[in-house]
């Protein structure tokens, strides 16, 4: 069947201002780190992309290097967006981003110049768009002049293939001399996008506070500790689950310390009517400074549970305090590196 957005689709969402640009992005964005592969049914995938559009969702996050295999989730966005969203392009933020392992050889990955605009326009082949919203540099390349990879940012947007410019997972310090590189060059910082949870808390000490002061949004990924913070894991690992494959998470960050903490905070999700994943992304965007937070999801009633999280935002103190007793850092950040 012919796909027709929800007509009230725009009343099921909040959305928040990045930094002091005159973007808006909803509360919770859709990722496609994971589940929108080569090796899933096209048809899943369609299914939880539209039900996400229809329940306000706009934001969609991609990266050149997502699957598997690499490349395979901006095809499959492309084929979706072809056949079911082209009508509504004005109204999406489409997201992709450069900086990891991408092809073989010496300018598949990192940050040069040749490698970020190759990739550019790979990934707008593979999602079939003249431009993306928002072009990310995914990591920091210590071998390549930040003024290099900045100004490579500021030539996507000056030649139309994308209207805003992000980085992720930069320190406090590089973020700063990034802005100041894009501001020199008239592509202001739009966005950063890093790692942040209960148990990943790195961001708190000093980044958010340089992003307020500069002007620049914040959308946290990982805000479920890539499924530890579900109640999949309270009772052990189960033979379908990531750490049971051991691809992105490690059954050595599965402690019994850390196991302890998510129990505790499930019990307190309970108390509040809400499920653990809820409060793991509600407690994300407790700060106005968060601009959205990303989630993943494997079908359409874990994307209808994540976006229930919108139901119930607010925190007591008392409740605030209770979790900052277990939501301590658990050594999950898996870009920390990326971040030096």
């Amino acid at each position: 069947m012919p796909y027709s957005a929800a007509p009230d689709r725009y009343q099921h969402m909040q959305y928040r201002r990045s930094g002091r640009s005159g973007l808006l992005l909803p509360a919770i964005t859709l990722g496609l780190w994971h589940n929108f592969g080569g090796d899933r049914p096209l048809e899943t995938s369609r299914a939880i992309l539209r039900r996400a559009f229809d329940l306000g969702v706009t934001h969609f996050d991609l990266a050149n290097n997502y699957g598997p295999p690499y490349g395979s989730a901006e095809t499959t966005f492309g084929r979706v967006f072809h056949d079911d969203f082209r009508p509504y392009r004005d109204e999406l933020v489409i997201s992709t981003k450069a900086g990891y392992d991408m092809w073989p050889g010496p300018y598949g990955e990192w940050g040069s110049r040749k490698y970020v605009l190759a990739s550019l326009d790979q990934s707008l082949a593979r999602m079939q768009l003249d431009y993306v919203d928002i072009f990310y540099s995914h990591r920091f390349d210590p071998e390549t002049p930040l003024e290099e990879t900045m100004g490579a940012l500021d030539t996507a947007v000056r030649s139309g293939r994308a209207l805003y410019a992000g980085i992720s997972s930069y320190s406090p310090e590089k973020t700063r001399e990034a802005a100041a590189i894009l501001d020199s060059l008239g592509t202001p910082l739009l966005i950063h996008q890093p790692s942040y949870s209960l148990l990943n808390r790195w961001i708190e000490p000093e980044l958010l506070a340089t992003l307020d002061e500069l002007g620049i949004g914040c959308i946290g990924f990982s805000p479920l500790a890539q499924g530890m913070l579900t109640d999949k894991y309270l009772d052990g690992i189960p033979e379908d689950s990531r750490a049971a494959e051991n691809s992105s998470l490690s059954p050595d960050l599965l402690t019994e310390d850390t196991l302890a903490k998510i129990r505790r905070l499930n019990e307190l999700a309970k108390r509040r009517g809400q499920t653990l994943a809820q409060l793991a992304l509600a407690w994300t965007l407790r700060d106005p400074r968060m601009t959205s937070t990303l989630i993943g999801t494997s079908s359409v009633a874990q994307l209808e549970d994540s976006l229930g999280a919108l139901g119930q935002l607010e925190f007591s103190d008392e409740e605030l305090e209770e979790i900052d007793r277990y939501a301590t850092e658990s050594a999950i950040n898996l870009w920390a590196r990326s971040s030096s």
